[in-house]
C-alpha cells in the first residue's frame, strides 16, 4: 500500500472543512477543490474572472508544495454555478494550460461553499 501524505501550504487557502489541500499517494497528487479564495484573507476574489484566476493560482501553489506542477496535471474537474460562465472560465483556464492539455470535465452545480462561482480540483503526477 503506498504511503499517503497530506499537503499544506500557506500559499493557498487553508481547508475550510475536515480535508487536506492535497494528498499524495505514491506518484499521484490529488488536489482538493479550490475556490477563488485569497489565501491571506480567506475571502473570495471579486467576480468570475478574479475567482477563476485565484482558484488556478491556488491549485498551482498546492501542486508546487507537493513537488509537482501544472504541466504534470493529468485530469481537471471544474464546477460552475452557472454554465453560461463556461466560455469565460475556459479562456482563463487556457492561459494556465497552454501546450499541456489535461483531461477535463466541467459541470454545473447548484451551489459552492462561501457562495463561490467556480471550484477547480485536479489529479497530477509528481515531477
Amino acid at each position: 500500500m503506498p504511503h499517503v501524505v497530506p499537503t499544506h501550504t500557506e500559499k493557498a487557502p487553508a481547508a475550510i472543512g475536515p480535508y487536506s489541500q492535497a494528498m499524495t499517494v505514491g506518484e499521484f497528487v490529488f488536489v482538493s477543490g479550490q475556490l477563488g479564495l485569497d489565501p491571506s484573507t480567506m475571502e473570495l476574489r471579486e467576480g468570475l474572472e478574479g475567482q477563476t484566476r485565484q482558484a488556478l493560482e491556488n491549485v498551482k501553489a498546492i501542486l508546487e508544495a507537493t513537488g509537482s506542477a501544472l504541466d504534470a496535471v493529468a485530469s481537471v474537474d471544474i464546477f460552475l454555478t452557472d454554465m453560461a460562465d463556461f466560455a469565460a472560465v475556459n479562456a482563463i483556464y487556457g492561459e494556465y494550460f497552454l501546450d499541456h492539455k489535461p483531461a477535463r470535465a466541467c459541470v454545473a452545480v447548484a451551489g459552492l461553499p462561501k457562495g463561490g462561482l467556480v471550484e477547480i480540483r485536479c489529479i497530477a503526477s509528481k515531477k
